[in-house]
Order: structure tokens, then sequence, then C-alpha cells
């Protein structure tokens, strides 16, 4: 209630980029120190906690943060203190890039919902290695999995597209416990052609190629975990190519989905012409029906993380019944504040 009360009218007074960015600022200057965290993460176990293992990873529970919050991998310790049990850094392009225009951040309240059109802003894929190096030579890395969702430079043409996120995953690859393929945000032109067979299956098996390659460099028991991270406007035999293309490249799983572009259920009709992708409350359903989906087609052996509204113990249930292996928040985070985490578990069984 302290949150709601007081932090968060506070922050909704800001303009969205605004607040988040003073939210990262301070979540990173907690992660530097010891006391602050410990108070944070508060009793330590959380209620409900369910470990859940993929491939060689172990998961504490199955709430995790998307990708998006912490673009720059900026506030890795704070994320493990406030409970998640894993976190996705990026979206990480091969380049540094500002991003689109600003204003580029809409919070839609009525609707428990934002849009977005960043557009990847980010440090680039070069600074952000260097970071999570000293990161780990501080010892403050978090315990839990950090997965590195990785994206297309907006400069770079679609036909050197894997040129560009093999670039990003050889500088990246060291500090990865798992990788993201981002192929489906509205906001960079021309990326959601990707998702395409013909574009979608070369990127994805020389990525596999390279996670193996990279694996015998470092001396790795194994290659990490990829997973591909889809649009939820798809059409049911785009869905079905995607899902076909990941197995044929015997890829990990898929993460069930970015944002929408679809506005039509938005209360107030302003919002229905803004360009952008939209999270929250309104990609709850769709969101749903792509995991249900994916878990029918592949008889539920395809791991597949849920991103879409979630804000209520309800919300993680119906997700996981859906056949999401793990999930992930973003918008519910903004909305409900920092104990979100553990509000999520208490309906959960151990």
């Amino acid at each position: 209630m302290f949150y709601h009360r007081s932090v968060r009218p506070v922050l909704f007074s800001l303009d969205p980029e605004c607040a988040h960015h003073l939210s990262i600022r301070l979540l990173r200057a907690a992660g530097w120190t010891p006391a602050i965290l410990r108070w944070i993460s508060g009793s330590g176990r959380l209620p409900g906690s369910r470990p859940v293992r993929i491939a060689d990873l172990t998961f504490k529970h199955p709430v995790g943060l998307a990708a998006g919050f912490d673009k720059n991998a900026l506030a890795l310790p704070a994320w493990e203190a406030l409970g998640f049990s894993f976190v996705e850094a990026g979206t990480i392009t091969a380049q540094a890039q500002p991003g689109n225009d600003k204003p580029r951040i809409f919070r839609v309240p009525e609707d428990e919902a934002l849009i977005n059109r960043l557009g990847f802003n980010n440090d680039g894929a070069g600074q952000i290695a260097a970071r999570l190096e000293r990161l780990g030579r501080s010892g403050r890395r978090p315990g839990i999995p950090v997965g590195l969702n990785i994206g297309k430079s907006k400069a770079v043409p679609l036909e050197q597209a894997i040129e560009d996120y093999i670039f990003s995953m050889k500088k990246l690859y060291a500090y990865a416990d798992y990788f993201t393929i981002n192929v489906s945000s509205p906001n960079t032109p021309g990326l959601r052609e990707l998702q395409g067979r013909e574009a979608l299956s070369p990127l994805l098996k020389n990525l596999r190629e390279l996670n193996y390659d990279l694996a015998v460099k470092f001396s790795n028991p194994s290659p990490k975990p990829i997973f591909v991270k889809i649009a939820p406007d798809l059409a049911p035999a785009q869905l079905d190519e995607i899902i076909g293309t990941v197995q044929d490249c015997k890829l990990t799983g898929i993460v069930a989905t970015n944002t929408t572009t679809d506005k039509s259920s938005l209360k107030d009709p302003k919002w229905h012409s803004e360009a952008g992708g939209v999270s929250g409350r309104p990609l709850a359903k769709r969101s749903t029906e792509f995991i249900r989906a994916i878990s029918q087609r592949t008889g539920g052996r395809m791991p597949v993380i849920g991103v879409g509204g979630i804000f209520t113990q309800d919300d993680l249930r119906e997700k996981l019944d859906a056949g999401a292996t793990l999930v992930q928040v973003y918008t519910g985070f903004v909305y409900r504040g920092p104990r979100l985490v553990r509000e999520l578990l208490e309906g959960q069984k151990s």
C-alpha cells in the first residue's frame, strides 16, 4: 500500500521515461550497498517458491523480469533482491543507438497498459559486455540466471542481420546464462520480417552453430539455452511456421510474447492511432493463447516463457496452466510495485 499511496503517485507525476530512468538509477545505486540489498530482500525465501529447471539452469521460482526494463544491465543485483528468479537484460544491439524520438513511452492507467516505441535504445554490445565483466570482477553479479536479449541494429539492413546478431552474441557470450533472439519488436523498421521462415531459419541456424563453437571456446559443458521472442500479432499459420523453425534449429524455446500493435481494446480512442507496442492488461489474453498454442503444438515439450499482462496470482496461474514454464513481468511491476513478485508467489504451492 505504501507504493500505491506514496511512491507511485510521485513516479506517475513524472514523464514515463524520466520515471523509468529514476527507478533504474535508484536500483543501480542500491546494488552497490549490501545493507540496502538485504533490506530490499527482506526475509529471504519467498512464499510458494517452486524451482524450475531448463537445460543446465535452475530458477528458484517461475517469475522473472522481462527485457526492456533494464536495457543496459545496470541494476542486476537489485532484481535478485526484489525476489525475481531471473532477469533478462536488453534488448542489446551490436551498435549503440539512441532509439526513436521522444516522447516514446505512454501510460494508459485506465487499461493498466503501456505504449512504447523506444526502438532498442541501448549502450551497444561492447559497452554492456564491459559492464558485465566489471560486475563479475566486483563479486556483485547476482546468483540468479541472467538472460541477454539481442536484436538487430537499426542502421543495419535486413540482409546483414545475421552478421549483426553474431557480433552481439560473440561480445556477450561469456556473460549470458541464456540468450533471447528478438525478432518481434514493432519499433525497429522491418524487424518482424525476420519471423518468416526464409529469414528466421538461416539466422537461427547460424546462431546455433556459433553457440556450439563458443561453448567449446569457453570450455562450457554445454551450449547456452537460446529462446526466440515472437510477436502476438502473428496469424496461426505463421506461429506454426515459427514453432517448426525453432524445433528444426534445435533451439531451447520461445518467449511469448512481445508487445502488440493492436490498440483496438484500449478504452480511449485517442490511443488507437498512437505508434508503438502495447503491453500490460490488453496483452494478457492474446499472450496466453499463444502460450497454449505452442504448448499444444509441441506436446508441452518446448519451454515457453510467458509474457503479457501478469498483475495477480490468477494471471500467473493462467499463464502456467496454459503451458508456460516461466513467466516475465514488466508493466505489472510498473503498476503494482516492488512487492509484485512476493504477491504473485503467495498463491503458488511450494
